[in-house]
């Protein structure tokens, strides 16, 4: 499943449409979410920006184990994308740790 998390952009063809973080965390909860598309400024930041979905992500990969789908940022908002790409790039080093262990634990 292809998650793009946003509040007015028309949404892609083949993607399934969420309006807020919790939305898009339901989701990534229940598995089967292969890429996700994240938008920052949803509207009101009272319910979340695009950016808590990366910070639950990240968390979920250092302490469950989480295995993240492939992440991209849409956002027009250049300083919230740049904090967006620093939390990816953050959980891409969380999951190469996750990779690393599973394969010395391997015979």
């Amino acid at each position: 499943m292809r998650v793009y998390l946003d509040d007015e952009r028309t949404t892609p063809d083949g993607w399934v449409r969420v309006y807020w973080p919790d939305e898009a965390i339901a989701l990534l909860r229940q598995g089967g979410v292969t890429e996700l598309s994240l938008d920052h400024d949803l509207g009101d930041d009272a319910r979340g920006t695009g950016y808590d979905v990366i910070a639950w992500i990240e968390e979920a990969v250092a302490l469950e184990r989480f295995r993240p789908p492939r992440i991209v940022v849409h956002s027009a908002n250049p300083s919230a994308r740049l904090r967006m790409e620093a939390g990816i790039a953050a959980i891409a080093r969380w999951a190469a740790r996750l990779d690393a262990s599973a394969s010395d634990a391997s015979p």
